[in-house]
């Protein structure tokens, strides 16, 4: 059982590293909205989404690559029947979708292009804290 450890406190580890940025991103662009006709914050916000999307997107490939090493070493086998394990690999793959759009958004307000209001981010902002929520619950509690 002590082989599982080291993947899965890695898979953790960098879980958390991810969801810290990707619980700030969408922070920055609901203020990035509310101040965008502010030439030199705004130059500010676009510089600070950038970096942070670049900084996080490995701890998504890290936490990914991890929870596949799990299940490629007999999780799968020993899992692949309980539900509450393909609804989890739904969700991340949501949250690795919410991810890249995440991306997108950060291309667009670089390129000038974003047209949601301050308030459109602010809801989206709480996506990613529903998605943890469920992951949690699932990996944990494991119904079904």
């Amino acid at each position: 059982m002590t082989g599982w450890l080291w993947p899965k406190a890695l898979h953790l580890f960098f879980m958390v590293a991810w969801f810290a940025g990707i619980f700030y991103l969408p922070r920055l662009f609901v203020n990035h909205a509310a101040t965008a006709d502010e030439p030199v914050l705004d130059e500010r916000f676009k510089m600070m989404e950038r970096k942070l999307y670049r900084f996080i997107t490995p701890w998504m490939v890290l936490t990914v690559a991890f929870g596949l090493w799990m299940l490629a070493a007999g999780a799968w086998r020993a899992y692949s029947g309980m539900m509450w394990l393909h609804i989890k690999l739904l969700l991340v793959g949501l949250l690795v979708g919410y991810h890249f759009w995440c991306g997108a958004l950060v291309k667009a307000f670089a390129e000038g292009r974003n047209r949601r209001s301050e308030r459109w981010y602010r809801w989206f902002n709480e996506l990613p804290v529903l998605l943890l929520l469920a992951i949690v619950l699932l990996a944990t509690l494991k119904p079904f």
